[in-house]
């Protein structure tokens, strides 16, 4: 996209800082009653009477995504996302959120427009205001670092840390699915190289892609519980893997789980293109990561509550701590659980 010589390019240093935050922030509008102020002044001024829920994430180019088949529409929108699903995982409501980045020279304004296309579509539907944030430029590349905020009542706020044997261990929607479709796109990436002629068909894959492109933070699922007069115990987002999710789970509420193979939801494009490509389908779900997901722990007395509701899936029950935590295979084997997902500070 970048490289289209016949495309409008406009230098970011014809703006300046100032004039490019305004330009790209413009079209934002504050709807949340908690917003007093929002972007323009030294900082934004947010007034609730809630538990306030703060969280962050930075995504680096060629770490965290790859703009060779990327569309920074998508990229923007993900980005919100990422950070939205930690204040869904608390059982919270996002609010506001704040952008940070920064861009090497080779970004015109009108990349940096696309990028806010998606953020702004992303604050749109789901209802969050812009407040804040900064730009500067970089010698690697495109970084992004959003903040965001949001509000829980105290008593409804749920931690990592409440967990409880014999309570359920209960996932939304189905897993493996964004590592596959980074697998699919990385496969053309490849060929690409080979044949800059070839053009992928990814029509077997559609479900696979959108999941890795653009992912959607579970609000639904935080209204779905509360209509259900279901809180849970513990709660976290699936974005380092599942195995990883529930081994912090825990940890944190010192208890044990086992964790069920054949309960494990998947998606029938994760078990035709987990043949095609000739991976473990129950390997790709534990350890694929980027699903976000929630995983949560609910207590028995809940299980009728949400017994039969396709959006939730009962995959285990939490045990004492020292029975450990545990995959029960199909064959009925028990194998402990180890955390295989990603590792933001692995060594290549």
């Amino acid at each position: 996209m970048l490289e289209n010589k016949n495309e409008s390019r406009t230098k970011l240093a014809e703006l300046g800082e100032f004039g490019l935050i305004n330009h790209l922030t413009q079209n934002f509008k504050c709807t949340q009653k908690s917003t007093i102020k929002g972007v323009g002044d030294d900082t934004a001024v947010i007034s609730t009477k809630k538990q306030v829920l703060i969280s962050n994430d930075l995504l680096v180019e060629g770490v965290h995504f790859d703009l060779s088949y990327m569309p920074l529409k998508h990229l923007g929108y993900k980005a919100v996302m990422v950070n939205l699903s930690d204040i869904y995982a608390m059982n919270g409501t996002a609010t506001q959120i704040t952008v940070s980045i920064a861009v090497s020279n080779r970004f015109p304004l009108e990349a940096l427009e696309e990028l806010y296309e998606g953020i702004y579509l992303a604050c749109k539907t789901y209802n969050v205001d812009l407040v804040g944030g900064d730009t500067t430029s970089s010698t690697k590349g495109l970084l992004l670092s959003i903040n965001s905020i949001g509000e829980v009542d105290k008593n409804d706020i749920v931690y990592r840390s409440n967990a409880k044997p014999n309570d359920l261990l209960v996932v939304s929607g189905d897993l493996g699915s964004a590592y596959l479709g980074l697998q699919v796109l990385e496969r053309e990436k490849q060929v690409f190289k080979v044949n800059p002629n070839s053009q992928p068909d990814l029509t077997p894959y559609t479900y696979l892609v959108e999941r890795q492109l653009k992912p959607e933070a579970r609000k639904d699922i935080i209204k779905l519980l509360k209509d259900l007069k279901v809180k849970p115990t513990a709660m976290i987002d699936i974005s380092d893997g599942l195995s990883s999710e529930i081994l912090h789970i825990c940890s944190q509420s010192k208890v044990g789980c086992n964790l069920y193979e054949e309960k494990l939801p998947l998606d029938p494009q994760v078990i035709s293109t987990c043949e095609e490509f000739n991976l473990n389908s129950t390997t790709i779900a534990l350890s694929g990561g980027e699903d976000y997901e929630l995983l949560f722990t609910i207590s028995q007395d809940d299980f009728l509550k949400i017994k039969g509701n396709p959006n939730l899936t009962v995959i285990g029950h939490i045990t004492n701590e020292d029975e450990g935590a545990n995959l029960i295979t199909r064959a009925n084997q028990k194998i402990k659980l180890t955390a295989q997902g990603w590792n933001a500070l692995k060594e290549d």
